[in-house]
């Protein structure tokens, strides 16, 4: 038996990935690869990149977690409004800080990342590392607030844009 889950999930459930954005458990099932003993695996797909991705069970928390609520989406929404930060003027240091922000899988850390690179962008400032990081926090932005306020994606990209200014 395999240990206890932090999250948990079903079949139908939504779940966010750090690299992939918001994905659908398509199953969960009992699986054996190359003679070894079987173990539970979910079975996730993520429309935006159309990806399938197999995870074992035990690397469930590690590697996703429950998107956001939608009270928790109006908050990130007003805290950028709000944020006053500024990006690194170091190209270097900015890509490895960006890179942790997005990787952490928190989305209020990513919205950083996104403001201070559409400052950027406003400045015609960016390099190629920023403008991939921009992207990312977006996409991975757009899926969860589309996802977590029913909202279109066009919808949620619009939302954003308004709360960056």
């Amino acid at each position: 038996m395999s240990k206890e889950r932090l999250i948990n999930i079903r079949k139908g459930d939504a779940v966010h990935h750090p690299q992939h954005g918001i994905g659908q458990v398509q199953s969960i099932r009992e699986k054996s690869f190359y003679g070894e003993e079987a173990s539970s695996f979910a079975k996730l797909y993520f429309e935006r990149d159309d990806l399938t991705l197999m995870l074992p069970e035990t690397e469930l928390d590690e590697t996703v977690r429950e998107p956001i609520s939608s009270k928790d989406a109006r908050k990130l929404l007003d805290e950028l409004k709000a944020w006053k930060g500024k990006p690194s003027k170091q190209w270097k240091t900015r890509a490895r800080a960006n890179q942790a922000a997005i990787d952490c899988g928190d989305p209020f850390e990513y919205a950083k990342v996104y403001k201070a690179l559409c400052t950027l962008e406003s400045e015609n400032a960016l390099r190629a590392q920023d403008r991939a990081h921009l992207t990312q926090s977006t996409n991975l932005l757009v899926d969860e607030l589309a996802h977590s306020l029913r909202k279109s994606p066009d919808q949620a990209r619009a939302l954003l844009n308004k709360a960056s200014g």
